[in-house]
């Protein structure tokens, strides 16, 4: 028996279809066989089929059509095959019992020889029997076949490369040009079948094609051809044979390899069974699992084998520390590690749905089929590892833990290595590896009481030969000085064989430099991920080149990219061990905190000059305290942002009130529009608690709030503005009072809550009159004009609109663009479609100074829309074109709406 939607949606029996019943049914079916094997909640189902919102009723049809599902199957001689589950409904059918499974099994199968590679991704192409889950209506079902239809296509793309390399071009030329006719705006595409006309020899017809492509963009779209496009052209052109096609998509996160690895050949070829054992049941994720002692090299081992067969993971390797044993209790939260991985597959921020549930399932989406290798490094537990699980075959997993995760062996099927210290052999090895053989040979004896002493254990022999390459004292020296020292560090007190780490670390500690010594007690304070040299000079109160370099040499610290350094656990831990009040741990985080807080708020200056001073005002920082330089305000939050939230949240675990809120203040903007919104929401909520100031208390109130709207999180956000109406009333606050009246219109047109949000518009306008706020007045008029032009009043909308304009401050970019937008948006809908043009230009030019992309963006689709409306279909491919690359990197569902529209106006024009 098979289920088929890459074409109708059938139920096969012995090769022949049967009756799958009426239009919801084969809709609920379609859904079960596309999500087969994973629980699909009954509200998820009802979304699905009947759309948002579905009437109560449809829930005693949903468990007819079940009903009616199972009965079919039971027929068919599949009894049991949709089973109930804690999750949901479970499609559970043997492997390859639906062509959607079939296909992502093929295509992952399809290894690196060409000629298997064209021969399983020829079967996959053979499944499709037209358009995917045909005649099934509903937005779910379009966005199910129009991704489908992309895999699709990048399949037949794979073949057709295959098939070049392979040297077996028949029916290749065939195939792209069908394809090529069917998707004349895919560049992808364009570029294969360029490449393969010039494997076959007709390097002229692929030049031709090149131009046809070409005048068809720039007539129909008003824009050049990629620069992928673009560059085979020129390759063409040249004459010179086409190199290869690029092997390696998708992300490459992996860290670099150890240098200088040896041993651990059995674990190897164990790992490499992990491998082979996926064709044991193709349908399982196929989970290794490394365990063993703290430093015993389990990284080391799974980042040095990722690298040996990376190259059977085309579609990219992800990798995150999930800092399960950090010494500050800072694990990575499974929400985090998915965000982390869905920014590395491109999904932008904006783009990210709430909640870890809905961020797993969109992750597991993206890499389903896809060959891709995900190491998961120091995982706590297993709960902590099972939300970034895939749930396909093709991608392998490698998980490293202190800790042995029983249940994941038990009941996801992991395949267990538990790695021991290194033997005597291979430790040896690792020392000449080093040092060099002749020195290991000069001191054999002394060696091998460094090999004893070390325990076998990578990260000690390594501080052992970072510290003897770095000075003049002989092994002999080095082992005895090892030998002497007699304590260890609590968390390694595992037996024997590991009592002599801390001694080796105490030894190395001990050979710093004063100033080394006590920088790298302090660095143990630290609580983020990473640190730059600015970061560890207000940690110390001084400079401390010197003594980063002292302690990178002695691989005490690792410059992971230049300028910043993380610190290994163990070593963290110790440094923490080691703190004294001499140290005078207190000030040096105090000096920390300002160190990210003046850095954040200068990089805030200039990402929103405009904005408002803090309420509570950020004191002189404490002296010692250096700051970053941050020219590139949004890469300076992106590279800061986990160190910058963990020291917000050490803060205010430290009783440090006032940094807890200016620190959330001066992150606010760039996790606003950087899309970082449950961290923003995260950082208020720790405010509220640290300040007991009306205003600051008000701020905070509304900021939550405002994360809270992002979130689609309506009812908190309206309680939390409720409140800070309630204080700004108490204290006569007008302008706060319209600010927040502002925020409530927002919230409300949102939600599609016109006539509110122009209640609460005009509310904020009379409390904004009433302070003589000439800023807010001019805010709110435009908020009560953009009111009026979404109820159709497109007269008042302007007369408001213009009021407006009189009074913002030229210097105020955003708010100028909001207002010319909206009298863009009144000019549209009286077909004054000239006027509306103007508007939107103007609005993009103070937008572009404002460096706000996301308006950008949005004022381009505005400015398109009107030109399709006037007739201009040339000008609003100019438009949308933009506006599609701006939106990539922003927003990803709205720039695939706006890419199918350019694409449908590319081909309507094209049959004009």
């Amino acid at each position: 028996m098979e289920v088929r939607v890459l074409g109708p949606i059938e139920v096969c029996v012995a090769g022949s279809p049967v009756d799958a019943g009426a239009a919801r049914q084969r809709a609920v079916l379609a859904v079960l066989a596309i999500e087969a094997g994973r629980p699909v909640s009954p509200g998820v189902l009802l979304e699905r089929v009947w759309g948002a919102d579905p009437p109560q009723r449809v829930r005693h049809n949903l468990h007819v059509y079940i009903s009616r599902i199972r009965q079919l199957f039971a027929a068919a001689g599949a009894p049991g095959a949709v089973v109930r589950r804690s999750g949901g409904y479970v499609l559970d059918l043997p492997p390859g019992a639906t062509d959607t499974g079939r296909f992502r099994d093929l295509v992952a199968r399809a290894g690196a020889a060409p000629a298997e590679r064209v021969r399983l991704l020829g079967e996959a192409i053979d499944l499709w029997r037209g358009e995917p889950l045909g005649g099934l209506p509903g937005e779910w079902a379009e966005r199910e076949r129009q991704a489908w239809q992309r895999r699709h296509v990048e399949a037949i793309l794979q073949w057709a490369a295959a098939k070049r390399q392979a040297g077996d071009l028949d029916g290749a030329v065939e195939a792209m040009l069908r394809l090529s006719a069917d998707h004349p705006y895919d560049e992808a595409v364009a570029v294969e079948l360029m490449r393969t006309l010039a494997a076959g020899g007709q390097r002229a017809r692929a030049l031709d094609h090149y131009r046809a492509v070409r005048a068809r963009f720039v007539d129909d779209l008003g824009t050049e051809p990629g620069s992928t496009l673009r560059q085979v052209h020129r390759e063409l052109l040249s004459e010179e044979p086409l190199p290869p096609p690029a092997t390696h998509r998708g992300p490459a996160l992996l860290p670099s390899d150890a240098w200088g690895f040896t041993g651990r050949e059995p674990q190897l070829a164990r790992l490499d069974e992990t491998l082979a054992g996926s064709a044991e049941q193709p349908t399982a994720v196929p989970i290794g699992l490394i365990t063993g002692a703290p430093g015993v090299g389990k990284t080391t081992l799974a980042v040095h084998w990722a690298h040996r067969v990376a190259a059977r993971f085309p579609d990219g390797q992800l990798y995150v520390n999930l800092r399960g044993f950090d010494p500050g209790g800072r694990t990575t939260a499974p929400a985090d590690a998915v965000r982390r991985f869905l920014d590395a597959l491109g999904v932008p921020a904006t783009g990210v749905p709430q909640g870890l549930e809905a961020q797993a399932a969109l992750y597991r989406s993206l890499i389903s089929g896809r060959r891709m290798l995900v190491v998961l490094d120091n995982a706590h537990d297993a709960d902590q590892v099972r939300p970034l699980l895939p749930g396909t075959s093709s991608v392998v997993v490698l998980v490293t833990s202190r800790n042995r995760l029983t249940g994941l062996v038990a009941i996801d099927g992991a395949r267990p290595l538990t790695l021991d210290v290194m033997s005597r052999a291979e430790s040896r090895e690792l020392l000449q590896r080093r040092l060099g053989a002749e020195r290991v040979q000069q001191e054999e004896e002394h060696a091998a009481r460094v090999v004893t002493l070390c325990a076998g254990l990578p990260l000690a022999l390594a501080i052992v030969a970072a510290r003897a390459q770095e000075s003049s004292f002989s092994l002999a020296a080095l082992a005895g000085e090892l030998g002497r020292a007699g304590r260890q560090l609590d968390s390694l007190d595992a037996g024997d064989s590991l009592t002599q780490v801390r001694a080796v670390f105490s030894w190395s500690y001990q050979a710093l430099n004063p100033a080394g010594a006590h920088l790298l007690r302090l660095l143990g304070l630290h609580p983020g991920p990473d640190l730059g040299t600015r970061a560890a000079e207000s940690l110390a109160g001084a400079d401390v080149r010197a003594g980063l370099a002292e302690l990178t040499r002695a691989s005490l610290l690792i410059e992971h990219s230049p300028g910043r350094y993380t610190l290994h656990d163990l070593l963290r831990a110790y440094a923490m061990e080691l703190i004294s009040p001499a140290d005078r741990p207190d000030e040096a985080f105090t000096r920390l905190a300002d160190h990210y807080l003046h850095s954040a708020a200068a990089a805030d200056r200039l990402l929103n000059p405009l904005r408002r001073a803090s309420i509570l005002a950020l004191a002189e920082p404490a002296p010692g305290t250096t700051t970053d330089d941050a020219a590139d305000p949004a890469a300076w939050f992106a590279t800061e942002r986990a160190n910058l939230l963990a020291v917000l949240g050490r803060a205010a675990e430290s009783g440090l009130e006032r940094q807890t809120w200016q620190l959330a203040w001066a992150a606010d903007s760039a996790l606003d529009r950087l899309g970082h919104w449950p961290d923003l929401v995260g950082s208020w909520e720790l405010a509220l608690g640290a300040t007991r100031d009306t205003r600051a208390l008000a701020y905070a109130h509304r900021r939550l709030a405002h994360g809270f709207t992002l979130l689609g999180r309506d009812a908190e956000a309206e309680a939390q503005l409720r409140e800070v109406l309630r204080l700004y009333e108490e204290a006569d606050d007008l302008t706060g009072q319209a600010i927040t009246h502002h925020s409530l219109s927002y919230m409300y047109d949102t939600r599609d809550d016109v006539e509110r949000a122009l209640h609460h518009s005009e509310l904020a306008l009379a409390c904004s009159e009433r302070a003589g706020n000439t800023e807010e007045v001019a805010r709110a008029l435009n908020a009560v004009g953009w009111c009026h032009g979404r109820l159709g009043d497109h007269a008042r909308a302007l007369t408001y609109c213009r009021k407006a304009l009189v009074l913002i401050d030229p210097a105020d970019h955003r708010t100028l663009a909001d207002t010319w937008d909206s009298i863009g948006y009144a000019h549209h809908h009286l077909s004054e479609y000239d006027l509306a043009a103007d508007a939107y230009r103007t609005a993009l030019a103070m937008a572009r100074r404002a460096e706000d992309r996301y308006l950008e963006a949005t004022l381009l689709t505005h400015l398109g829309d009107t030109c399709v409306a006037a007739g201009d279909r040339k000008a609003a491919g100019a438009a949308w074109r933009p506006a599609v690359e701006l939106l990539a990197a922003i927003d990803e569902s709205a720039a695939a709406t706006l890419s199918r529209r350019l694409a449908d106006l590319g081909a309507d024009h094209s049959m004009r």
